[in-house]
């Protein structure tokens, strides 16, 4: 019995210790490329061959983050270079900080040079983020749902975090531009009123502070702010059916031609509010006049809040409610 006991115990302080060098050359070395490779740049390019080589093949003890995209203007995927900034950001948040270790880095294939990966991984569009674990292939949830949740880089980090249990502080860079638009309009307003000093009467006028305001209110609640901040396409051409998209599906992402559109949406619903405000109070249009205008504000604000809900439910997957258009 002692002698099983002594012989299974040399079998197994052999094993532990007997670990094969050559592999653990081979990783280290692989390690050591990655962080030449991510000290140049945060996020990885690999071809079809270092992508079998650095994320599929064996040995590993890291885990990597690739974004599937098509860069090229010839694919004309708009929504692939926005996506690819905010990849960037969460790459290099990662890259800079003062947590950072080699157990993660980011990496990108673009179609046009490794079109195999896209067909290994069954992917057939762009953008598409994929975390690929230190041991075993990645699973359902390592393939970032980007129609329900979006891309933005904090969006992405926590997911990542999810995923990889590494915390990552998402760092953007300073953008100076509305601040110089700002002092540009402030600036003009500070001439018009020198050049009006002798009839500042405008000023008092309720119907153009009325306009002015509900202009800047459906300006910021349609998005135009988040499109100064983002910069989006103005829309999108499909890859596959090359249809245009004017509306983006998912929550966190959006086009210019998408923000147009609930402006114009937004200001019908506020008319026909006052059309039937008009109708209620003014006395002085006959009892004809005022129906018509109120059945028109009521048609009006039913189509276009209609409209609202079902954009609002091809953006948010699961949402119940709707009228008229689904």
């Amino acid at each position: 019995m002692k002698f099983v006991f002594y012989w299974t115990f040399f079998y197994l302080v052999i094993g532990i210790t007997s670990a094969d060098p050559a592999k653990d050359q081979v990783l280290s070395q692989r390690v050591q490329q990655l962080i030449d490779w991510s000290s140049r740049k945060s996020v990885i390019r690999l071809n079809s061959d270092k992508f079998r080589q650095y994320v599929r093949g064996p040995p590993k003890n890291y885990s990597v983050i690739v974004m599937l995209t098509a860069l090229s203007p010839s694919r004309g995927c708009q929504v692939c270079k926005y996506a690819h900034e905010e990849f960037t950001i969460v790459a290099n948040s990662w890259r800079y900080a003062q947590s950072w270790t080699s157990s993660l880095f980011f990496a990108m294939v673009d179609f046009d040079e490794g079109s195999d990966v896209f067909s290994m991984l069954k992917q057939n569009s762009a953008p598409v983020f994929i975390h690929f674990p230190a041991k075993g292939q990645p699973k359902k949830g390592d393939v970032m749902d980007i129609h329900r949740i979006g891309f933005q880089a904090e969006v992405m980090a926590r997911w990542i975090t999810e995923r990889t249990d590494i915390q990552i502080r998402v760092f953007r860079p300073p953008n100076y531009s509305w601040t110089l638009v700002l002092g540009i309009l402030m600036s003009m307003a500070v001439g018009v009123l020198y050049l009006k000093r002798s009839s500042l009467d405008f000023i008092y006028n309720k119907k153009s502070w009325g306009i002015c305001t509900t202009t800047i209110i459906f300006a910021m609640i349609s998005g135009q702010m988040w499109n100064h901040i983002r910069g989006p396409p103005f829309l999108h051409k499909h890859p596959n059916s090359a249809n245009f998209m004017y509306i983006y599906p998912g929550a966190d992402f959006q086009f210019i031609a998408e923000t147009f559109i609930i402006y114009i949406m937004y200001a019908a619903i506020v008319g026909s509010v006052v059309l039937l405000n008009e109708a209620h109070l003014s006395s002085k249009i006959d009892a004809s006049k005022r129906k018509v205008i109120a059945l028109s504000g009521i048609g009006i604000f039913a189509i276009f809040f209609s409209f609202l809900l079902s954009i609002f439910r091809s953006k948010y997957n699961g949402y119940p409610y709707s009228f008229m258009f689904r």
